[in-house]
């Protein structure tokens, strides 16, 4: 593992009129590894990562990109560095087959015409590269694929980006046995090419089976971040549930900070 995040932020602070939605947060991201961010509904987990992605523009803190300090105004910044993010509703069109979906706003032109081949020869050459088997034609509609299929597509339209942050959203949501493995060993892949992936995921099973380092939010704090190979199952669910799991995570109140996040 590498000492040296990829994509990091310090004392990430985010309000929404009087509600403080992101207190203190330190957060980083490594080259060459699968981090899974994980924590309650109403954690900060949505939030955070709007914030690292230039949605919401952070109220006070530093961000950090391969070590240099960058400011992220827009997701047009945050695209420029590098940094993509698959949602968990996929946005892809229906209607539209694999290539014009992983195409969708960026076509590729030859004058005023629309280079198709061009983009089905990467859209096939990004697939092939991530050792995708799963679709069979990148001319296929997306409306035919099936669950673990489409999830295949929309990562494969974050990497043809050259990304080098990959951000995905419960991305095993509803999928079947089968296909939950498949995905995960495509974002072991993904890790393996180089790239900073970050799962966000309550699947405690998915967490373990994948990630090499595990980041615990709770109410609006980073309660710890640690290797996998650290804490237990039931270690990470009592940082969920209570930011707290013995000697790790947040300091009870009115005491010293605990693993540098101050209570």
């Amino acid at each position: 593992m590498t000492a040296t995040p990829l994509l990091e932020v310090r004392g990430i602070n985010k309000s929404f009129g009087p509600v403080q939605v992101l207190r203190d947060v330190d957060f980083a991201i490594y080259p060459g590894e699968v981090t899974a961010l994980v924590g309650d509904n109403g954690a900060g987990k949505s939030t955070l990562v709007k914030c690292l992605s230039g949605i919401h523009p952070i109220d006070s803190g530093e961000y950090y990109f391969d070590g240099n300090p960058v400011t992220v105004h827009s997701p047009r910044d945050a695209a420029s560095l590098g940094v993509e993010i698959v949602y968990q509703d996929l946005a892809l069109c229906d209607n539209l087959d694999v290539v014009q979906n992983m195409f969708l706003g960026r076509e590729r032109r030859n004058g005023i015409v629309l280079d198709e081949v061009t983009m089905e020869q990467l859209a096939s050459e990004t697939l092939t590269s991530l050792s995708v088997r799963t679709v069979t034609s990148v001319r296929q509609l997306v409306a035919s694929l099936s669950g673990g299929q489409r999830q295949t597509v929309a990562i494969a339209k974050a990497v043809l980006w050259n990304s080098k942050v990959v951000i995905l959203d419960e991305p095993t949501a509803a999928l079947g046995v089968a296909q939950t493995a498949n995905v995960l060993e495509l974002l072991r892949r993904l890790a393996d090419t180089g790239h900073a992936v970050v799962l966000i995921s309550h699947n405690m099973n998915d967490v373990f089976a994948v990630s090499d380092r595990i980041a615990a939010m709770y109410l609006g704090r980073m309660a710890a971040q640690v290797k996998a190979t650290d804490v237990t199952h039931a270690q990470v669910v009592e940082l969920i549930t209570a930011g707290r799991s013995g000697e790790l995570g947040l300091a009870p109140s009115g005491t010293e900070s605990v693993n540098g996040v101050e209570s």
